[in-house]
Formats: C-alpha cells, sequence, structure tokens
C-alpha cells in the first residue's frame, strides 16, 4: 500500500522490527507549552518503547503525558529510506520487581555516575513510510 505522496505505508509489524533494529530514537514532548525533541537511547520491550535515563535529565518532565517517539534512516540524496514514529502515553517505573526486570534489558547509558530512570512509552498509534 501507498500514501498520496507514493511512500510506501509499512505495516506494524515492519515498523516493530525496524524499532528493534536501532537504539537511539528521538522523543518527542512539551516543556512549558513548548515542543521538544531530545535523541535518547531506546529498547524495544514488547509493544513498549523502553527509554534508560539519568537522574535529572530533562525528559523526565514527559512522565504521565502523551509523547510522540521517532526514528529514521534516509539517505543524503532520498533515494532510499524508511521512517518510523509512534505515538503514546509515557510512564516512569518505580516498581521494583519491574525496574529489576528492565535494568536487565540491554540498554546502554552514559553512566555519568548518577541513578538511572526508565519511562516506558506505550506504542498506542505506531505508523512508517518507507521510499520504495
Amino acid at each position: 500500500m501507498y500514501d498520496s505522496v507514493g511512500l510506501q505505508v509499512l505495516s506494524r509489524e515492519e515498523c516493530l522490527r525496524l524499532l528493534r533494529a536501532t537504539a537511539v530514537g528521538r522523543l518527542v514532548y512539551t516543556d512549558q507549552a513548548l515542543p521538544v525533541v531530545h535523541p535518547v537511547v531506546y529498547v524495544v520491550d514488547g509493544e513498549s518503547v523502553v527509554l534508560r535515563v539519568p537522574e535529572g535529565s530533562s525528559t523526565l518532565v514527559a512522565r504521565d503525558t502523551i509523547v510522540a517517539f521517532q526514528i529514521d534512516e534516509v539517505a543524503a540524496d532520498l533515494s532510499r529510506g524508511w521512517s518510523v514514529m509512534a505515538v503514546g502515553h509515557v510512564t516512569e517505573v518505580d516498581d521494583e520487581t519491574a525496574l529489576v526486570r528492565l535494568r536487565a534489558l540491554p540498554l546502554a547509558s552514559r553512566g555519568v555516575g548518577r541513578q538511572d530512570r526508565y519511562l516506558v512509552v506505550a506504542l498506542e498509534l505506531l505508523s512508517g513510510r518507507r521510499i520504495p
């Protein structure tokens, strides 16, 4: 299937496959009514994206809100590429049992000496496009 500008519409399964194949994405949220796009490391966990962020990170203002999450890979000459975007609620995990499981996920940390926090974005709306 193709959209109105000729891009191939990706299935949910293909979007999840592409999400699982990369490790850095963009979290899009608002802070004091202004848009923010912040690069983050992540891992897919079922139907969610898990973010590991340092204590004090500006991304923590996104807790308990609706955010967008985006990844892409596009050639400079636009001859090939794809983009995946998700929209969903983000929550901070503070349950110790859940944190033990999340800490075991293969998720990079900058290791700056402070305690990391875990945010989970539910993949409620998921869409993607590919340059054919």
